[in-house]
């Protein structure tokens, strides 16, 4: 069995909240590694996912610790829905 990391960028225009913290990130455009594991047994090749982290901070912003900050998927794209809509 295999596992497999992904990254991917998304990016927020307006100030954006996540249940895990108590104050809202800056807009920007911040790293999603997505961990996957394969599905053994199966006759092709499939994957879920295990673990969704976010990148904090921001891409180019200096001078901050950076952190993983393990969050649900789904939770990060409606996230990103309202700050589309808000645009």
């Amino acid at each position: 069995m295999s596992d497999r990391t992904t990254e991917t960028q998304i990016t927020f225009r307006h100030p954006f909240q996540l249940s895990p913290l108590v104050q809202p990130l800056a807009p920007g455009t911040y790293r999603v590694i997505t961990d996957e594991e394969e599905i053994p047994g199966l006759p092709f090749i499939a994957y879920r996912r295990s673990a969704t982290m976010l990148h904090i901070p921001a891409i180019g912003v200096l001078g901050h610790a950076e952190q993983y900050l393990s969050v649900d998927p789904k939770e990060l794209e409606a996230s990103r829905l309202k700050d589309v809509e808000t645009t």
